[in-house]
């Protein structure tokens, strides 16, 4: 087992939560495949992170990155993180609402050369809106399907 390069870690606190958009050049691979599903309007590739990024920087410019585990395997690196801002920008077509939101998201990456050549996500977006007013809250005890 290896013990990483901490590029995943170095993402979430200088990149999503510290704002300096440039190192997105130096750790994401121009042609990085995303196995998420992408918001509306995002590319693939190096630019299509630049897009998320700008996206959630923008609606949550307050943006604080809790990371807790992060776990690397030969060329594999995962976390859970837990993400909490205050909603001062439009997100996904909602306006600012100015509530604290706080949710979570796993991400594994695989690096190559260094950088980061593909990655799998979930972020709780359905608890995200929620908390923004933009969908109402689940009812308890209800069924979905």
């Amino acid at each position: 087992m290896s013990e990483g390069t901490g590029l995943l870690r170095r993402f979430y606190e200088e990149v999503l939560a510290g704002g300096n958009l440039a190192l997105i050049d130096e750790f994401v691979l121009d042609d990085m495949k995303d196995h998420e599903d992408p918001m509306p309007g995002q590319p693939q590739g190096k630019e299509g992170v630049k897009f998320y990024i700008n996206a959630i920087r923008t609606a949550f410019p307050d943006l604080t990155v809790t990371l807790d585990p992060a776990l690397a395997d030969g060329d594999l690196e995962a976390s859970r993180a837990v993400l909490s801002g205050t909603h001062k920008g439009e997100f996904m077509g909602i306006p600012a609402s100015g509530k604290s939101v706080q949710f979570s998201s796993t991400d594994i990456i695989r690096i190559q050369d260094g950088m980061v050549a593909e990655h799998w996500g979930s972020s709780d977006t359905m608890s995200l809106m929620q908390q923004i007013g933009a969908v109402g809250a689940q009812p308890t005890g209800a069924s979905v399907g």
